[in-house]
């Protein structure tokens, strides 16, 4: 009886079920905590610049400098933490991160030219500490082995991936609205100290949880003993990257556009309440995602996911009351989150566990990279012709982000049996029934 209460479980697993993982809680609350930077640092950034200077393009170039140190050293930040261990990546990098966010905000006060901001902006990005692959990692750690059965994977691993989005999304919610509240009402620098002191604060609670830390290369003997590749060597990495860069032209260009609309029509204060709505679709288009058992596979939900993103970003330029474009902006999160967890639901598939926090990180990279890249374009338009413009870039970056990713879907399908680096073919959120890949 207990074997079939257990089996009939194991193919309905949900988030209690998740959550009930031993050890979970461990790092999920300070992970909690050390993500939120991840989503204030750029609209800190650009609030704050754009006070100094009074350009949205000189903000947006200022963010763009941290995005691309971020996209660039986010992945040797994950592949050294598969080498060595999240701890010992972690702490020096949570260090870096705070004295430089610190001196670029007294930089900004100070009116420092525009090099001087740029020399503080690298080290504040390429530090940004890369704490959701690191927890993605550690539920990797925790779901695979006896609770994988014979294929060594769990069938919480797609649950597992809805949750982290989620998670993701919330900061999103927070993250913005937080640091829109501190720069608006308190002063134009207060969201960056507080980005600042997160960072420390839960970047150092969540390394001293050294229980649930992967096994890294120099403690596994097996991993050893594998021959080191890089996740991007792997051909569907390289397309899931396109296509996040496609999800960072959206994040990007929303916060830049959305900022400047609300100071067009003279309510800034709104700006934070837009920007909410926009991550409160993400984050209930989560939560659905992750509760329906899915019949379909993970590339095409991917495909469609991001077909339906691209329709919803082609509207927002039309949007000319705050009631309609808190409108739009909730349909574009909606179909934001289907993408995402179907992309990260697709790395498990095709990356080997020891380099799993690297791709991850190439993912987070991208989406960083293609915000900086968002950021820059959406604050030149919107200083030369008006936020409508400004809007143009999610629709420009997700419809060539979108024509990548059907031209190469077929480098999405899960390596072949009997190949070293092989996976289990990533099944459907909800895994009541196993599915192909498609």
């Amino acid at each position: 009886m207990a074997s079939t209460v257990t089996s009939d479980a194991m193919k309905r697993p949900g988030y209690g079920q998740l959550l009930r993982t031993p050890g979970a809680w461990t790092f999920l609350l300070p992970g909690f905590a050390a993500r939120q930077p991840f989503a204030m640092l750029t609209i800190g950034i650009v609030l704050l610049v754009q006070h100094t200077t009074g350009s949205y393009g000189t903000a947006g170039a200022v963010a763009a400098v941290t995005g691309v140190s971020m996209a660039l050293f986010a992945p040797q930040s994950g592949k050294l933490a598969d080498r060595f261990g999240q701890r010992a990546v972690l702490i020096p990098g949570v260090l870096v991160h705070t004295a430089s966010v610190s001196l670029l905000t007294a930089l900004a006060l100070a009116g420092a030219p525009l090099w001087a901001l740029f020399a503080a902006a690298v080290p504040s990005g390429a530090s940004v500490p890369q704490v959701g692959p690191m927890v993605r990692a550690r539920w990797a750690a925790k779901l695979e082995g006896p609770q994988g059965g014979a294929t060594g994977r769990s069938p919480l691993m797609s649950t597992a991936a809805a949750f982290e989005s989620v998670t993701d999304e919330f900061t999103f919610v927070v993250g913005p609205v937080l640091a829109t509240a501190l720069c608006t009402g308190v002063h134009p620098a207060a969201g960056l100290v507080a980005e600042a002191f997160l960072t420390l604060a839960g970047g150092l609670l969540f390394a001293a949880q050294k229980r649930t830390q992967p096994a890294h290369g120099l403690l596994d003997a097996a991993a050893a003993r594998q021959p080191r590749t890089s996740a991007l060597s792997v051909p569907g990495v390289r397309v899931l990257a396109v296509a996040f860069l496609g999800i960072g032209s959206v994040f990007g260009g929303m916060q830049v556009s959305l900022t400047a609309f609300t100071e067009e029509i003279g309510n800034p204060g709104a700006n934070g309440l837009l920007y909410g709505l926009f991550a409160a679709g993400n984050m209930l288009a989560g939560i659905a995602v992750g509760a329906i058992a899915w019949k379909t596979g993970p590339r095409r939900r991917l495909i469609v996911g991001y077909a339906a993103l691209t329709v919803a970003a082609s509207l927002l330029w039309s949007a000319q009351s705050v009631a309609l474009l808190g409108a739009l902006g909730l349909v574009v999160g909606l179909c934001i989150a289907p993408a995402l967890i179907s992309g990260y639901t697709l790395v498990e598939s095709l990356v080997p566990a020891s380099a799993r926090t690297e791709a991850f990180t190439w993912l987070t990279g991208a989406v960083a990279l293609g915000q900086a890249a968002a950021v820059t374009a959406a604050g030149r338009l919107a200083d030369g012709y008006g936020s409508a413009a400004g809007f143009l870039v999610p629709l420009g970056g997700t419809a060539l982000a979108l024509v990548t990713l059907v031209a190469l879907r077929s480098r999405l399908a899960a390596r072949p049996a009997g190949l070293p680096t092989a996976r289990t073919v990533a099944r459907g959120i909800g895994h009541r029934v196993p599915v192909t890949v498609d």
